[in-house]
Protein backbone atom coordinates (compact mmCIF):
# COMPACT_ATOMS: atom_id res chain seq x y z
CA UNK A 1 0.00 0.00 0.00
CA UNK A 2 1.41 3.63 -1.02
CA UNK A 3 0.62 5.76 1.96
CA UNK A 4 2.19 8.54 -0.23
CA UNK A 5 4.98 9.13 3.09
CA UNK A 6 8.34 9.48 1.78
CA UNK A 7 11.43 7.38 4.13
CA UNK A 8 13.09 11.22 5.43
CA UNK A 9 17.28 11.06 4.74
CA UNK A 10 17.77 11.71 8.28
CA UNK A 11 15.93 8.19 8.66
CA UNK A 12 18.95 6.17 7.82
CA UNK A 13 21.84 8.10 9.44
CA UNK A 14 19.73 8.04 12.93
CA UNK A 15 18.84 3.98 12.68
CA UNK A 16 21.97 2.88 11.55
CA UNK A 17 24.33 5.11 14.11
CA UNK A 18 28.00 4.27 14.72
CA UNK A 19 29.30 3.80 18.05
CA UNK A 20 32.82 2.77 17.87
CA UNK A 21 33.60 2.51 21.46
CA UNK A 22 35.97 -0.57 22.02
CA UNK A 23 34.64 -3.49 23.87
CA UNK A 24 35.77 -5.91 27.28
CA UNK A 25 34.65 -8.61 28.39
CA UNK A 26 34.38 -9.70 32.12
CA UNK A 27 33.43 -11.67 34.58
CA UNK A 28 31.96 -11.48 38.30
CA UNK A 29 30.38 -13.85 41.06
CA UNK A 30 27.22 -13.53 42.41
CA UNK A 31 25.14 -15.94 44.67
CA UNK A 32 21.31 -16.53 44.46
CA UNK A 33 18.30 -15.76 46.72
CA UNK A 34 19.08 -17.33 50.31
CA UNK A 35 18.48 -21.14 50.62
CA UNK A 36 18.74 -21.87 46.89
CA UNK A 37 22.78 -23.68 46.96
CA UNK A 38 22.47 -23.11 43.06
CA UNK A 39 25.46 -20.00 42.53
CA UNK A 40 25.20 -17.46 39.42
CA UNK A 41 27.79 -16.33 37.46
CA UNK A 42 27.29 -12.90 35.52
CA UNK A 43 28.93 -12.92 32.69
CA UNK A 44 29.59 -10.22 30.19
CA UNK A 45 30.71 -10.34 26.71
CA UNK A 46 29.73 -8.65 23.51
CA UNK A 47 28.47 -10.62 20.19
CA UNK A 48 28.95 -9.19 16.66
CA UNK A 49 27.83 -9.69 13.12
CA UNK A 50 25.69 -8.29 10.50
CA UNK A 51 21.66 -7.78 9.82
CA UNK A 52 19.27 -7.37 6.90
CA UNK A 53 16.56 -5.19 7.64
CA UNK A 54 13.35 -3.99 5.74
CA UNK A 55 11.67 -0.80 6.60
CA UNK A 56 7.90 -0.57 5.85
CA UNK A 57 6.26 3.00 5.93
CA UNK A 58 2.60 2.37 7.58
CA UNK A 59 -0.50 4.63 7.00
CA UNK A 60 0.03 7.63 9.14
CA UNK A 61 -2.41 8.46 12.28
CA UNK A 62 -3.02 12.09 11.47
CA UNK A 63 -2.46 13.08 7.70
CA UNK A 64 -2.07 16.37 8.44
CA UNK A 65 0.89 16.18 10.39
CA UNK A 66 3.69 14.95 7.55
CA UNK A 67 6.53 15.27 10.22
CA UNK A 68 5.07 12.20 12.20
CA UNK A 69 5.78 8.91 10.77
CA UNK A 70 5.01 5.19 12.04
CA UNK A 71 7.12 2.35 10.51
CA UNK A 72 7.46 -1.53 10.71
CA UNK A 73 11.37 -3.29 10.78
CA UNK A 74 11.86 -6.64 9.79
CA UNK A 75 15.19 -8.01 10.44
CA UNK A 76 17.37 -11.10 10.15
CA UNK A 77 20.12 -11.22 12.38
CA UNK A 78 23.99 -12.94 11.12
CA UNK A 79 26.68 -13.77 13.05
CA UNK A 80 26.97 -13.97 17.11
CA UNK A 81 23.17 -13.15 16.92
CA UNK A 82 20.97 -15.54 14.51
CA UNK A 83 17.56 -14.74 14.34
CA UNK A 84 14.92 -12.48 13.28
CA UNK A 85 13.38 -9.53 14.52
CA UNK A 86 9.73 -7.50 14.54
CA UNK A 87 9.30 -3.88 15.80
CA UNK A 88 7.45 -1.06 15.38
CA UNK A 89 8.96 2.66 15.16
CA UNK A 90 7.56 6.01 15.35
CA UNK A 91 9.57 8.68 13.75
CA UNK A 92 9.47 12.48 13.77
CA UNK A 93 11.30 15.30 11.78
CA UNK A 94 11.54 18.73 12.36
CA UNK A 95 11.55 21.81 10.22
CA UNK A 96 15.61 22.50 11.06
CA UNK A 97 17.63 20.27 8.83
CA UNK A 98 19.21 17.40 10.13
CA UNK A 99 17.13 17.51 13.00
CA UNK A 100 14.80 14.95 14.22
CA UNK A 101 13.96 11.76 16.59
CA UNK A 102 13.17 8.15 16.49
CA UNK A 103 12.11 5.42 19.00
CA UNK A 104 11.19 2.11 18.18
CA UNK A 105 10.63 -1.56 20.20
CA UNK A 106 11.52 -5.18 18.81
CA UNK A 107 11.49 -8.02 19.93
CA UNK A 108 14.19 -10.59 18.73
CA UNK A 109 14.11 -14.77 18.54
CA UNK A 110 17.15 -16.78 17.97
CA UNK A 111 19.76 -18.01 19.24
CA UNK A 112 22.94 -15.82 21.25
CA UNK A 113 26.13 -17.25 20.89
CA UNK A 114 24.25 -21.33 21.19
CA UNK A 115 21.80 -19.68 24.01
CA UNK A 116 18.26 -19.65 22.19
CA UNK A 117 15.03 -17.65 23.45
CA UNK A 118 14.06 -13.93 23.15
CA UNK A 119 14.13 -10.52 24.27
CA UNK A 120 13.30 -7.19 23.67
CA UNK A 121 15.58 -3.93 22.22
CA UNK A 122 13.98 -0.89 22.94
CA UNK A 123 15.58 2.60 20.52
CA UNK A 124 15.69 5.85 21.47
CA UNK A 125 17.45 7.84 18.52
CA UNK A 126 18.09 12.00 18.31
CA UNK A 127 19.91 14.01 15.53
CA UNK A 128 20.95 17.28 16.27
CA UNK A 129 21.86 19.36 13.27
CA UNK A 130 23.75 16.03 11.71
CA UNK A 131 25.03 15.01 14.93
CA UNK A 132 23.87 11.68 15.64
CA UNK A 133 23.25 10.17 19.37
CA UNK A 134 21.31 6.97 19.44
CA UNK A 135 20.88 4.14 23.08
CA UNK A 136 19.85 0.63 21.93
CA UNK A 137 19.11 -1.12 25.02
CA UNK A 138 17.59 -4.84 26.31
CA UNK A 139 14.14 -3.79 27.88
CA UNK A 140 14.89 -5.40 31.35
CA UNK A 141 13.70 -8.95 32.15
CA UNK A 142 12.12 -9.20 28.33
CA UNK A 143 15.04 -12.29 27.93
CA UNK A 144 13.35 -15.47 27.93
CA UNK A 145 14.13 -19.26 28.09
CA UNK A 146 17.79 -19.60 27.99
CA UNK A 147 18.54 -15.61 27.31
CA UNK A 148 16.48 -15.21 31.01
CA UNK A 149 18.71 -12.47 32.56
CA UNK A 150 19.94 -10.86 29.52
CA UNK A 151 21.00 -7.64 29.40
CA UNK A 152 22.73 -4.65 27.57
CA UNK A 153 23.21 -2.72 24.94
CA UNK A 154 23.91 -2.60 20.99
CA UNK A 155 25.55 -0.88 18.72
CA UNK A 156 24.43 -0.47 15.16
CA UNK A 157 26.77 0.88 12.01
CA UNK A 158 27.00 0.41 8.41
CA UNK A 159 29.92 0.54 5.76
CA UNK A 160 29.56 0.46 2.49
CA UNK A 161 25.66 -0.20 2.58
CA UNK A 162 25.98 -3.09 4.94
CA UNK A 163 24.31 -3.41 8.67
CA UNK A 164 26.74 -3.98 11.52
CA UNK A 165 25.94 -4.71 15.17
CA UNK A 166 28.03 -5.25 17.94
CA UNK A 167 26.17 -6.32 21.22
CA UNK A 168 27.45 -5.77 25.31
CA UNK A 169 25.28 -8.30 27.29
CA UNK A 170 25.56 -9.48 30.75
CA UNK A 171 24.10 -12.90 31.41
CA UNK A 172 23.77 -14.64 34.38
CA UNK A 173 24.86 -18.64 34.08
CA UNK A 174 23.95 -21.30 36.73
CA UNK A 175 26.36 -23.73 38.10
Amino acid sequence: MNTGFRLPAWFATALCLCFSSALSARAQNSTTAPGNPAKETVVSSHATGTFDVKVTPQPPEDKSDPSLARLTLDKQFHGDLEGSSKGQMLAASSSVKGSAGYVAIERVTGTLLGRKGSFTLQHSGTMTRGTPHLVVSVVPDSGSDELAGLAGTMTIKIESGKHYYDFEYRLAETH
